[in-house]
């Protein structure tokens, strides 16, 4: 086996035998990484669905997002409940929604995907938190499959995994029935999607270089290829993320950049000396398409059960405001649903969000060292010899805390420094994924903290830190070849993972509900805010 293919990062310079095997992506042996990747992915799926019915009532923000999946299965859009329909819910009465429509500030997606296992299980805890499950663990198979692509090593593909497997953010997240966990796995498949895309695309203009048989492409552009279908793919899982949550759209805009950024580089690599504008024009044209225009098409195709009935919020507004501009405009069903995206922008931005306030608001400059967790349930002052709390004891307490394992948030918060080192200085192109992922996914909440922001929207961050972390450790375990270096590299990664999971288990029982004495609960809140 050459050097080059033992060492896939390992760049060799010259003509064009060089520039071909520069181009075409050389990935670990496959069967094996697959392996990997079902066998991590069965054990995170089993260690999310133990006790996945508990607690029996709706917790935080599933009062909202259960009963509007409920209402969308049997009408097609959201209704409004009475003030006791939670109780009513847990207590086997279900079809307890009001006749009005609810005004609903988030897309239909998530709700839609909640529905989904409402449909299968009843409106019970199980039911709408079963399809948050399938995807939170979705959301480890498709960082392990991220992380081989990028890393081209399976070893730190089962890393990533194992890593994502045991944060607690992604834990909690993935066993509540929030929206954040389905927007997380569709940004993270549609960024997948988009490296994939790219090895595609380096190995098609590797072929076409070797049937043309010239040292570079010369004042050619090279072949702008139309059809790339993970491309495509990418742009409907954008349009599937947007259809959760509207600040995906941050994430598409990041990535279409850095995609276009990738084409310049494939084609400079394949010694094209064409104008750099004409070569980001060709490519940016298609890449428009497939990616932003089909996002913002399948988002709009997301408020199908709001176009098709009658009684959503604002269905009939146009009907009711025929002299408005947008009822001049546009069709009654158009100008109806522009104008609810108008008052979903408003409510985001307006006074009254803004002038909120919440004890467990959290600005998202303390997000990446855990400054401020979010209480998803609690059960304070359980007496002693009571609902599981020890005779012996002081007074008990169960909780659900939003909070990622500590030690790894804060190891992969050093690593995404040393990423942006490797990105930027030493022009890896790999550490910039997850960089430009956090920095989508974080970044831009900072323009709205006038108004209350919580740490659980930073699980779109973590699989992007995970990769961080994960590469760097990478980089630290060393190349393949066996000797001192390999194998100290490997007790140090080996220690870091191993601490990682034990961090997890200690944390485990404020991620599950489960009932601790108080002085047990105070050990693990290791800072002041987090209580």
């Amino acid at each position: 086996m050459s050097r080059h293919a033992r060492q896939p990062h390992t760049y060799l310079r010259g003509g064009t035998e060089d520039a071909i095997a520069r181009l075409r992506p050389q990935l670990p042996p496959v069967l094996v990484g697959w392996v990997i990747t079902v066998v991590l992915t069965v054990a995170a799926f089993g260690l999310r669905l133990v006790n996945l019915g508990t607690p029996n009532k709706l917790v935080f923000d599933e009062t909202y997002y259960a009963k509007d999946a409920w209402s969308l299965l049997h009408f097609g859009y959201e209704r409004s409940w009475p003030e006791d329909a939670n109780e009513r819910i847990i207590a086997g009465n279900t079809e307890v929604w009001q006749d009005t429509a609810a005004f609903i500030v988030h897309p239909p997606v998530g709700k839609w995907l909640i529905a989904a296992g409402e449909a299968m299980f009843g409106m019970t805890p199980f039911g709408w938190r079963f399809m948050p499950l399938v995807f939170g663990t979705l959301l480890v198979f498709m960082v392990i499959r991220l992380t081989i692509r990028l890393s081209r090593s399976n070893l730190i593909g089962a890393i990533a995994g194992v890593l994502l497997t045991v944060d607690g953010l992604a834990f909690v997240m993935s066993r509540i029935a929030l929206l954040d966990i389905f927007q997380a796995f569709f940004l993270l498949a549609a960024v997948a999607a988009l490296v994939v895309d790219r090895d595609h695309a380096r190995g098609r203009l590797a072929d076409h270089l070797q049937s043309i048989g010239r040292t570079a492409l010369g004042p050619a552009v090279g072949p702008v290829r139309w059809w790339r279908p993970w491309r495509l793919l990418a742009g409907v899982m954008f349009g599937l993320a947007i259809g959760t949550k509207w600040n995906s759209l941050y994430v598409l805009a990041a990535f279409a950049v850095l995609s276009l950024a990738w084409d310049h580089g494939m084609r400079r690599v394949a010694g094209s000396t064409a104008n750099p504008v004409l070569r980001v024009i060709q490519d940016g044209i298609a890449a428009f398409f497939q990616t932003v225009v089909v996002a913002v098409s399948l988002y709009v195709a997301s408020w199908a059960g709001w176009f098709a009935t009658s009684g959503g919020w604002k269905r009939q507004w146009a009907v009711e405001n025929p002299e408005s501009l947008l009822a001049r405009l546009f069709p009654a069903p158009l100008a109806s649903w522009l104008e609810y995206q108008r008052e979903i922008y408003a409510f985001h931005t307006g006074d009254f969000i803004n002038q909120a306030t919440h004890t467990y608001s959290a600005h998202p400059a303390g997000w990446l060292v855990l400054a401020r967790p979010i209480g998803i349930d609690a059960v304070n002052d359980i007496q002693p010899g009571t609902n599981g709390c020890p005779p012996e004891a002081e007074k008990c307490l169960s909780v659900i805390t939003g909070l990622g394992t500590p030690l790894l948030w804060w190891l992969a918060t050093a690593a995404l420094v040393l990423a942006v080192v490797w990105w930027v200085g030493a022009r890896d192109w790999r550490f910039g994924v997850p960089v430009v992922g956090v920095a989508s996914t974080w970044l831009p909440w900072f323009q709205y903290t006038d108004r209350p922001l919580f740490y659980f929207y930073a699980i779109c961050l973590v699989p992007f830190l995970v990769i961080a972390l994960s590469l760097v450790l990478g980089q630290l375990l060393g190349p393949p070849e066996p000797g001192l270096r390999r194998q100290t590299g490997a007790i140090a990664v080996g220690v870091v993972v191993a601490l990682i999971m034990v961090n997890f288990a200690f944390f485990y029982p404020v991620y599950t509900d489960e009932v601790l004495p108080r002085s047990a609960w105070l050990q693990r809140m290791w800072l002041r805010s987090w209580i």
